[in-house]
């Protein structure tokens, strides 16, 4: 089972399959924007396997962080890289970047 967190989106390319680079965890790497020809740079998407599958709004962003951050609660001791846990909520987009670097 793979587990998709939001991404930042960098870049987008041309073409019928178009190519790009979204940044995670502090990390630039790129994926395929094919499946969501709506995807904006500054946009935050899930990605599976190299391909961008859906775009995100703010909400649906900061529920799958959450949803990490009471994950890693669960675990315990949850070192991932970039991984910074927060109890409070965010009020900005800028805050959900600085998460994510």
């Amino acid at each position: 089972m793979c587990i998709a967190a939001p991404v930042l989106i960098l870049d987008i390319g041309e073409g019928p399959m178009p190519m790009g680079h979204v940044l995670h965890a502090g990390e630039t790497t790129s994926c395929c924007f094919a499946y969501v020809p709506e995807a904006r740079v500054g946009d935050f998407v899930l990605v599976q396997n190299g391909f961008a599958m859906q775009v995100l709004d703010g909400g649906a962003v900061e529920e799958s962080l959450a949803a990490f951050e009471e994950l890693a609660g669960t675990l315990g001791n949850f070192d991932a890289p970039g991984f910074r846990g927060r109890s409070e909520p965010m009020t900005s987009d800028q805050e959900l970047v600085e998460r994510l670097l």
